[in-house]
């Protein structure tokens, strides 16, 4: 819940509450990948009755059971965000990742004419939407930019920003010397940003990443950082609220998948109507 980008979901699903009349309760782990915590919202939320659940689980396996359970006790569940090895939910709107990383891959060519050597830092194991986005990335650049050797795939940062520093400055020591760095998430967008400029590196080093909070935004205008990834969480937290609300309307379809949509946004075109919409969602018009 601490992240910019739950909070731009936050704002999403209150709007769509707001439009739909329906309340919206909030909750989440504080730390991204507390499965325990997570489960335990589910449960809660089975217990306590509510007419639906919109979740972006943050485990693919781990949240199957209590979906079940909810389903099972006539609870309504969309998906959003990240996938879940489950079919009982009535949609999953989110990012195409897989497609966010070849995005970001052929960004990195671009950027480095076709040429030079980058390093992956991965988030975390269990995570769809970022290893989605990280298999993207990598078959991207390996199938069509032969010139681009990845230096490092295994390397994961973990999902707090203390670690994903920790795993950024250990990556700095063991490689002296590349050309690009990729980061499939926000947290790991900022560790490269904070350790690459820190020492020094920034003038041979490229980095391209994922999603906008605002240390990220001001360092695309800044130039430490040369692109970002861009999703639309605001559309998300919209999207899964309507999707679980038009259920209960006997005259509305919905959707089995809802993509919505990614762009890549660099300091030349951080300024179009586009590109401030995805990076400045109007989290405060909806968030007290």
């Amino acid at each position: 819940t601490s992240h910019e980008f739950w909070k731009a979901v936050h704002a999403g699903a209150v709007k769509a509450g707001r439009e739909r009349d329906v309340e919206i309760i909030w909750k989440g782990p504080a730390v991204e990948d507390d499965r325990s915590e997570q489960i335990k919202v589910v449960e809660q939320f089975t217990t306590r009755g509510v007419d639906g659940i919109v979740i972006a689980p943050l485990d693919d396996t781990a949240l199957v059971r209590p979906l079940q359970e909810a389903a099972d006790a006539n609870i309504t569940v969309a998906i959003i965000d990240s996938g879940v090895k489950w079919d009982g939910a009535v949609t999953f709107a989110a990012t195409d990742n897989y497609q966010g990383g070849v995005l970001a891959a052929n960004e990195m060519a671009r950027i480095l004419r076709g040429k030079g050597r980058v390093a992956v830092l991965r988030y975390v194991e269990g995570s769809a939407s970022t290893t989605n986005r990280e298999e993207g990335f990598l078959d991207t650049i390996r199938k069509e930019h032969p010139e681009i050797e990845i230096i490092t795939d295994n390397l994961y940062g973990g999902a707090t920003l203390e670690g994903c520093v920790k795993a950024a400055e250990n990556l700095l020591d063991r490689f002296q010397e590349f050309d690009g760095a990729f980061a499939p998430c926000e947290p790991v967008t900022v560790a490269f940003m904070r350790t690459i400029n820190e020492a020094g590196r920034k003038s041979d080093t490229r980095i391209v990443g994922f999603d906008a909070s605002e240390s990220l935004v001001t360092g695309l205008g800044e130039g430490k950082v040369d692109a970002l990834v861009v999703q639309d969480p605001f559309s998300m937290g919209w999207a899964g609220v309507h999707a679980v609300a038009a259920t209960w309307s006997p005259l509305e379809e919905v959707k089995p998948r809802i993509d919505t949509g990614c762009g890549v946004i660099t300091r030349e075109n951080m300024d179009t109507p586009e590109s401030k919409r995805l990076l400045d969602p109007p989290i405060d018009e909806y968030l007290e």
